[in-house]
């Protein structure tokens, strides 16, 4: 048998899909003008704090323009100090395989996978985000050759720490146009993040899609601090004013290196996952600590470009079908109230 596995249908390409729902000219306008700020903060030109904040996974789509359109509220009112990049995480890795893959593969977390709906979905929610609230918005590169389908919509992807060493995820970070966050993987091997930034920095030739591709090499690849899970399955954090100084040094020994350079070194703190053990309250101290760190050490303030934080408009998680809205069916997520004053928190702190 050459292989097990049933080829249901033919989906749309990339293409065929955006001439089917095309964004406007003002949604191209909106990208543009956004992504030209992002590119300032990672280069240091400005020196606004970044958060890439919204629920762990996008299950429900009025609830998530819900959240978001509560996030431009106070965007408004923080301008001069944050620059905020929601969440819209459209498809989400599962450690054993089982459970909630997100809206790209369920629409409806209660009906079974489809993924023609769910490649539409997922295309309708982040152009509505953009229409509706004025945000360009963040998503994971869980599958590299399904980027295209939402390239002209995105301003930040992160490549997760079980992601992080596969070729395919490096090679495709070094031609998105857009910063790509590469996260410590989940064994916290510094020098595997380190190494999956330079091959993202870096041109290449590969297959893609059935194409072979040209890079040139990612600029605005950057480290992202998620902590890490040691050989006794034990949460260690990596966002502690010693974590921030040693991948400063790391950082300064790869530009030190006759081989090569990583141009704008930069890290986002995600503030949950192994950093938080995944308690979701411990993301407000984990916050303001990184930003003492940044008070202390200028060098370590430029660094730090921004915080990742799991933020949705009901405090914890339920389970699929329990109805609960705006709340969370992954991982537990901080509530509105408690967002909306840790940013004006933050606001004030940086």
């Amino acid at each position: 048998m050459e292989m097990e596995m049933e080829f249901l249908r033919k989906l749309p390409t990339p293409q065929e899909l955006k001439e089917q729902f095309p964004v406007s000219t003002e949604v191209v306008a909106v990208k543009a003008q956004r992504d030209e700020e992002i590119r300032n903060i990672f280069e240091g030109k400005d020196d606004r704090l970044i958060l890439v904040i919204g629920p762990c996974s996008a299950d429900n789509e009025d609830a998530v323009i819900d959240y978001i359109s509560r996030l431009r509220t106070v965007q408004e009112k923080v301008k001069d100090k944050i620059f905020i990049i929601p969440r819209i995480y459209t498809n989400k890795p599962r450690t054993i395989g089982v459970g909630y893959k997100g809206m790209l593969h369920q629409p409806d977390p209660e009906k079974k996978e489809d993924m023609l709906k769910g490649i539409i979905a997922i295309r309708e929610l982040h152009t509505r985000a953009v229409k509706e609230t004025g945000f360009t918005c963040a998503d994971e590169m869980l599958y590299p050759e399904n980027h295209r389908y939402l390239s002209d919509l995105l301003s930040y992807v992160a490549v997760g720490a079980r992601s992080v060493e596969d070729q395919q995820h490096r090679l495709t970070a070094s031609g998105v146009g857009i910063p790509v966050g590469m996260k410590n993987p989940t064994g916290g091997d510094i020098s595997v993040m380190m190494n999956s930034m330079i091959a993202a920095q870096h041109g290449h030739t590969f297959l893609y899609r059935g194409w072979e591709v040209t890079t040139t090499g990612n600029p605005y690849a950057h480290a992202i601090l998620r902590g890490y899970v040691d050989k006794f399955g034990r949460n260690i954090p990596n966002y502690h004013y010693e974590d921030l100084q040693n991948l400063l040094e790391h950082y300064e020994d790869v530009n030190a290196s006759q081989q090569t350079t990583l141009a704008n070194p930069a890290v986002i703190v995600d503030t949950n996952h192994s950093n938080s053990g995944k308690q979701f309250m411990e993301q407000i101290r984990i916050s303001k600590d990184v930003l003492h760190s940044c008070k202390v050490s200028k060098e370590i303030h430029n660094l730090v470009k921004g915080l990742m934080i799991e933020s949705y408009i009901e405090d914890g998680a339920q389970k699929v079908g329990e109805h609960c809205y705006g709340k969370s069916i992954t991982d537990p997520c901080l509530g509105w109230e408690k967002t909306e004053k840790l940013i004006y928190e933050l606001a004030d702190l940086w």
